[in-house]
């Protein structure tokens, strides 16, 4: 079994820089229209990028939330799909990691 006292650690780690992260790219995206039309088409580009990280930020957020939540009901470090143990690198490497490696792979 996997220490999940410092995993609920790290992964606790990874959700507030993933949300910094999120309130940053949020921030970035609230800030007004340049109204030279140049640099508003330009503003616009950099915004879909900011709204393509927004969503996986938001991902990871999530997958990170479900790690925390497997750890608080005594499932993490077993695979969600076939109910194996998840190798022990795998985790130290991914600590989100909802699979294990055959059924990620």
């Amino acid at each position: 079994m996997t220490d999940t006292v410092a995993a609920k650690a790290r992964l606790e780690e990874m959700l507030a820089e993933l949300t910094a992260r999120l309130a940053h790219i949020e921030t970035d995206l609230d800030e007004p229209a340049d109204a030279d039309s140049g640099e508003r088409a330009v503003q616009q580009e950099d915004d879909a990028t900011l709204e393509g990280q927004a969503e996986l930020v938001a991902r990871e957020i999530a997958s990170v939330t479900r790690a925390l939540e497997r750890i608080a009901n005594g499932a993490y470090g077993e695979c969600t799909k076939c109910g194996a143990e998840i190798a022990a690198g795998r985790l130290a490497a991914r600590p989100e990691a909802a699979l294990c490696i055959d059924c990620a792979g």
